[in-house]
């Protein structure tokens, strides 16, 4: 399985997806977070390859992956660039902060990194929504996390 870990920054999830085996490409717009990624993957005997990549600007042509994770990012301008690098049968797995984050006191607070209640599964479109969430979650201690997640499948 190839999978695209956008957003990655230390690797957390494109390490998860080597330990099961897949092929992971990771893509983040930090050099020291990249490294550390790729050093946590090799202290665990398993390989990740790693892109610098501004996700802000037009991307480069990462190809197709079955499998897209996006974790704790928003940038709708790109969600066009998000959705093209599902492969036909892939699946995209996003979740990130809703904007009922900011009455929680710590995570992004501009709107332009918050989605609206309903927002992901427009944004994933056309992709085919399998599973999708709004929750307010306990994370640590007596912190809470506003979120929306989705798994969407890419039926061309």
């Amino acid at each position: 399985m190839r999978v695209l870990d956008v957003a990655g920054g230390e690797g957390r999830h494109a390490i998860a997806a080597a330990a099961r085996g897949a092929d992971v490409l990771l893509v983040d717009r930090d050099r020291a977070a990249l490294d550390a990624a790729t050093t946590a993957a090799r202290s665990l005997g398993m390989t990740i390859r790693t892109r610098l990549m501004d996700l802000e600007q037009p991307w480069t042509d990462l190809g197709v992956f079955d499998a897209v994770l996006v974790f704790n990012y928003l940038d709708r301008s790109r969600m066009g660039d998000v959705r093209a690098a599902v492969a036909p049968g892939g699946i995209l797995l996003h979740e990130t902060f809703l904007d009922a984050q900011r009455a929680q006191g710590w995570g992004p607070d501009s709107p332009e990194h918050l989605l609206h209640a309903g927002e992901l599964a427009k944004l994933a479109a056309p992709l085919t929504v399998l599973h999708g969430r709004e929750v307010l979650e306990p994370v640590e201690g007596n912190r809470w996390r506003a979120v929306a997640s989705i798994v969407a499948r890419n039926i061309r």
